[in-house]
């Protein structure tokens, strides 16, 4: 798929990149080449490869879910500026 100075100038508005007009060219060759390796990728047969989310494949540490010594609020909040009621009292930021 190739990619002209046009699409580039329409993009670059769209996401309001300010682009000077002698690099819209190159910009468009540079877009296109990716464009063209996207395509390449897209003719790799992947049919029975299943998707890997890690390249080394390594189980997940588990813990027990067991009950730890959280709950104590009185505690937690003996850091706080400031309470009320159990909760942190945190400045008002949306109006």
């Amino acid at each position: 798929m190739a990619i002209d100075a046009a699409t580039v100038r329409k993009v670059a508005k769209l996401a309001r990149i300010a682009e000077a007009e002698d690099r819209l060219e190159p910009l468009a060759k540079e877009l296109s080449g990716i464009l063209n390796w996207i395509e390449q990728l897209n003719e790799v047969d992947t049919d029975g490869v299943e998707p890997m989310t890690s390249a080394v494949a390594m189980p997940l540490p588990m813990r027990e879910d067991v009950v730890t010594d959280g709950g104590d609020a009185a505690r937690v909040l003996s850091n706080a500026p400031k309470s009320v009621d159990g909760f942190f009292v945190v400045p008002k930021v949306v109006e």
